[in-house]
């Protein structure tokens, strides 16, 4: 009986190992007093939210949308059955600048279009709570030829914007909050894809021409990022996406 002691201790300790470090993004974030306030205003709401969206709880593969002609952020995430994500929430975009077209340099005041992920939650932002992008990318930086490309891009608070996606002080709360809940339940990586508009209504592809006709380089490049876009509505799955110097290579999941 002796020898089968290590064994099974360490299948307990293996089975309970994850548990005792549950719950230390979360604590981290919540020692901040917007965050700690915003958890205890929203965090049922959430929770509610997404299990009424038939989504699964803890937040599994979150992921956002952006469209900017049309001024909204989706929410989505994975469901408790199936593969397809399934929306969990819209937030109206409520300030804009810049127009249809990628950023392309330090101070354009434009929003950045393309395939970037969370990676900063930063809880002392001037704007409430912030969600930083990786912006830019290997496909921006190339974009730029030399030039600086700009950085800081967020979703945050507040309703007053240059290049980036406020949503004010309740909303950002919110998807904070959700956020927060997918990094410490296990999800290191928050995709986050940004559109001039939604590809497939006609507004949309009327606002496309028109910009394309006084700039050549944007017709292809929004050919390159619908082919994310297409894969997505087709799929339900977030594809492959990555950024080099010579654009985007995308793989349906």
């Amino acid at each position: 009986m002796r020898p089968q002691t290590l064994p099974i201790l360490s299948l307990v300790l293996a089975i309970a190992a994850p548990s005792a470090v549950a719950g230390t993004f979360a604590t981290k974030q919540r020692q901040n007093g917007r965050v700690a306030a915003a958890w205890k205003t929203h965090q049922a709401d959430v929770r509610e939210t997404f299990r009424a969206a038939a989504a699964a709880w803890p937040p599994q593969g979150v992921f956002v949308r952006a469209f900017k002609a049309e001024g909204a952020i989706e929410l989505w995430a994975a469901p408790e059955e199936g593969e397809r994500l399934v929306r969990v929430k819209t937030f109206p975009i409520c300030a804009a600048s810049g127009v249809l077209g990628p950023k392309r340099q330090a101070g354009d005041g434009q929003v950045p279009e393309g395939f970037y992920a969370v990676d900063r939650f930063n809880p002392w932002s001037s704007y409430h709570l912030s969600l930083g992008l990786d912006y830019p990318n290997a496909v921006d930086r190339a974009r730029a030829a030399g030039r600086s490309p700009g950085g800081d891009i967020f979703i945050h608070g507040s309703c007053v914007t240059i290049g980036c996606l406020p949503i004010t002080d309740e909303p950002v709360e919110w998807l904070y909050v959700a956020l927060v809940m997918a990094r410490d339940a296990g999800q290191r990586r928050v995709p986050v894809h940004v559109f001039p508009c939604r590809f497939e209504a006609a507004s949309c592809q009327t606002a496309l021409a028109a910009a394309g006709e006084a700039d050549a380089e944007l017709p292809p490049f929004w050919e390159a990022i619908r082919v994310g876009y297409d894969a997505f509505v087709a799929t339900g799955e977030v594809p492959r996406t990555k950024a080099t110097e010579a654009g985007y290579t995308i793989t349906p999941r």
